[in-house]
């Protein structure tokens, strides 16, 4: 049997693993990296990508089916990325006239990721 700390690192690992995943399936549908795993604002963003004029704040979930990580992601999680998104965009004036939206990549064993943009509002 694991212990808490075990599952928590494979938990941190498995995560680790799905963001970079996660990070080459949007690079190869034309999107470049800006930031991963930022924090800030009592929140946390796995990536931000900017595709043209569109800057996605990207949350990143794996579960052991597509069902499961598809209804992961709660309304506090979805507060605490605005959170972080409003304060990344403070940061980066330089971007303030591009377009921004929520994204989410969903991932599970055996099926391909499933990308979907504007998953939530931002508002």
């Amino acid at each position: 049997m694991r212990t808490a700390a075990g599952r928590r690192r494979f938990t941190l690992l498995r995560g680790r693993g799905a963001e970079r995943l996660a990070l080459l399936w949007l690079m190869a549908k034309g999107y470049r990296p800006l930031a991963r795993n930022y924090a800030e604002a009592g929140g946390e963003i796995d990536l931000v990508m900017r595709r043209g004029r569109t800057v996605a704040f990207v949350e990143v979930k794996i579960r052991a089916t597509m069902a499961g990580a598809l209804e992961s992601v709660d309304e506090g999680k979805r507060r605490r990325i605005r959170r972080a998104a409003r304060a990344w965009i403070t940061r980066h004036p330089s971007v303030a006239s591009l377009t921004f939206r929520a994204d989410a990549v969903f991932l599970a064993p055996g099926e391909w990721p499933r990308h979907m943009p504007d998953a939530f509002g931002l508002d």
